[in-house]
């Protein structure tokens, strides 16, 4: 009999999914060291052992439907960025932005469960452990934002896949949606405006910016006056729409839109790899640990 605390173990010994673990359980009555071989057959334990590796390069990349109504970016991460040029793995990529867009996953989970449009009768969990096995490195899909909407969605892509941008309008028109989203791969705002910021933030900034003014030999009285003038400035660095606009430096964004009778929804701007923390190798010391 197959019970849970069965599949758990071969689980943590391979790195393989639950599902998969099961079935070879299922398939061997039970037998551990069988089940084992029956993975490594399959492709599916050489890819959990990969599973351990640090994965943040890889590829950021976005789709939108014919009618430009949804889109999808979606971050997927592998181990190298020689990895990131091959067209295998890029077809993969935007094969999984297309899937998003097409099937609309509530979660990365729910995406890996759904059956793959990239190859029939297989789930995209299965397709990622085939190309993990084929491609020899660790891989894994990130994250994900999808927009739909009655306005229009539009993406840009920076750098080959390091930076992807999605935005979605409810009025404008796909040349001002195209320079906003320039704008937010280079300015990076976190907020579409200052509303959408939250009040502890803004509480936590505005007593900084009182201890550097009365640092700077302020009374606090007249430090109060100067920290409203200064957070002015923390909601152009953050908020989409007080930023200075990047193709005119002299007109804020939301002139930028209000003369083209635009409004941003939402954003989302994901670049390749960032907060993930990359392991430092130390040649030298892992040569030491293998002779030990």
């Amino acid at each position: 009999m197959v019970t849970a605390s069965l599949v758990k173990e071969l689980r943590e010994k391979t790195g393989a999914g639950m599902m998969d673990c099961k079935k070879v359980l299922t398939e061997t009555d039970g037998d551990m060291e069988k089940a084992i071989e029956l993975l490594r057959e399959r492709g599916i334990a050489k890819a959990a052992k990969k599973s351990g590796r640090i994965a943040a390069e890889g590829l950021v990349e976005a789709y939108i439907s014919e009618d430009g109504k949804i889109g999808a970016v979606v971050e997927v991460n592998s181990e190298t960025d020689f990895v990131a040029k091959n067209e295998e793995f890029k077809t993969f990529v935007a094969n999984i932005a297309k899937q998003i867009v097409e099937k609309n996953p509530k979660d990365v989970e729910t995406l890996l469960k759904q059956d793959s449009i990239e190859e029939a009768g297989k789930t995209v969990q299965e397709v990622l452990v085939e190309k993990i096995a084929t491609i020899g490195e660790n891989m894994n899909i990130r994250r994900f934002a999808r927009f739909e909407t009655e306005g229009l969605v539009e993406k840009y892509i920076h750098g080959d896949g390091k930076i992807a941008v999605l935005v979605n309008m409810k009025k404008g028109n796909q040349e001002v949606a195209k320079d906003i989203c320039m704008q937010i791969a280079a300015a990076r705002p976190e907020y579409v405006r200052k509303e959408e910021v939250p009040q502890e933030r803004v509480q936590k900034e505005m007593e900084i910016l009182k201890a550097q003014t009365m640092n700077e030999g302020k009374p606090e009285a007249i430090a109060e006056k100067i920290v409203q003038g200064r957070i002015g400035k923390f909601y152009e660095e953050i908020c989409l729409v007080d930023q200075n606009f990047v193709k005119d430096p002299n007109q804020k964004v939301n002139q930028r839109l209000s003369e083209k009778d635009a409004e941003v929804v939402e954003f989302a701007r994901f670049e390749k790899g960032e907060g993930i923390e990359k392991k430092e190798e130390n040649f030298a010391e892992e040569v030491m640990n293998q002779l030990k």
